[in-house]
């Protein structure tokens, strides 16, 4: 199983659509990190044909933070699996992850509809 997540300097990025690098981790089947791979996108997340591009590496699941339907459904388009709602290192989301422990939290960050934009512009 291959597992990515929007990282900046090390922890979730808060705002998937803002991510330019991501993380993909590969699992075992024993549940144990074989391999980490960074993955730098050639714009934001929702813009930058990343679901493709990670779809094409193999993964299956995206642990987000805030993220928005669009976004969501992209990836869902792709066959990758959405979790909402994570936060904190990299490295404690996909152990928490695989412990079990971490769940979808179901909230769809609305900002985020009409795609990538800077939250603080007015």
């Amino acid at each position: 199983m291959k597992i990515a997540l929007p990282v900046h300097n090390g922890s979730i990025n808060e705002h998937f659509g803002h991510a330019e690098n991501f993380t993909i981790y590969t699992i075992t089947p024993e549940k144990n990190i074989e391999s980490i791979t960074p993955v730098v996108s050639d714009g934001c997340g929702c813009h930058s044909g990343i679901a493709e591009i990670l779809a094409g590496q193999g993964v299956s699941v995206m642990l987000a933070g805030n993220i928005g339907g669009g976004a969501i459904n992209h990836l869902h388009e792709f066959g990758i699996e959405v979790v909402r709602g994570c936060y904190g290192k990299a490295d404690r989301v996909i152990a928490e992850y695989l412990k079990g422990t971490i769940i979808d939290n179901e909230q769809t960050c609305t900002a985020h509809e009409n795609g990538c934009h800077d939250h603080d512009a007015k």
